[in-house]
């Protein structure tokens, strides 16, 4: 079996991201206790989450306008400015929060750099996601980074065609089933789950029903002799 090029997630694949996103809201919760309850505000959260990613995409920008959305319809439009100014300043801290590597994450990309071609493919706000980048240390041993809207088949065969020999031969490992996995897999690649301990809702979604170019790992660090074995056997 032949592989030529892996591709690696970002967020909560090569560093921590979810937990910041968890922080504010939590935070969110506590300045919102006046107007809503925290389990209800999550919910309606959410939703203004999902209604508002084709307009604002993912990231810390639309996150935090879909919170002062949420704020507004709760409270009925009586929300306090100095509570709006709070909700503002929290997005404002997520977007300098330091960069903090997941174990393995660069061993692994050592590890597999020189045999393959190594691209992170990741997705958000294109300012943030550069930052983060720059400020991890790793953006030196990526042959190329896309950074890109949202995660589907079509975008998987672009960029593997691309920057390497086509999505049949690569493979692309990261947290998000509905986002790393599936639409790699669909679009004729391999995709490997590496799961996190905290997982956006929007992100999860079942496992492919045909495990033929599908695998889950503890962590990155057995991706490399996942790698060796597909590239002996053509399986995982």
């Amino acid at each position: 079996m032949q592989l030529s090029t892996i591709g690696f997630d970002a967020d909560d694949t090569l560093w921590h991201n979810e937990r910041f996103f968890q922080l504010t809201q939590a935070r969110f919760a506590e300045l919102m206790e006046p107007h809503a309850g925290s389990d209800h505000l999550a919910q309606r959260l959410i939703a203004a989450e999902r209604r508002n990613i084709s307009h604002y995409g993912f990231g810390v920008k639309g996150f935090t306008l879909s919170m002062i959305e949420t704020a507004i319809e709760v409270s009925d439009g009586e929300v306090p400015a100095r509570v709006l100014s709070e909700i503002l300043e929290a997005g404002r801290e997520m977007l300098t929060h330091p960069v903090e590597l997941l174990p393995h994450a660069r061993e692994t990309i050592e590890a597999l750099r020189g045999a393959f071609r190594i691209l992170l493919v990741t997705k958000g706000d294109l300012i943030d996601q550069e930052r983060k980048l720059a400020q991890s240390g790793l953006d030196a041993l990526f042959d190329a980074v896309e950074i890109v809207s949202d995660k589907t088949a079509e975008e998987y065969s672009r960029i593997f065609t691309r920057h390497g020999t086509g999505a049949a031969e690569g493979l692309m490992a990261g947290n998000s089933l509905k986002s790393d996995v599936l639409p790699m897999i669909a679009a004729g690649g391999w995709g490997v789950h590496v799961p996190h301990e905290l997982t956006w809702s929007f992100e999860q979604a079942a496992p492919p029903e045909d495990p033929a170019r599908f695998a889950t790992l503890p962590d990155l660090q057995a991706l490399p002799a996942l790698v060796a074995r597909i590239t002996a056997t053509g399986c995982a």
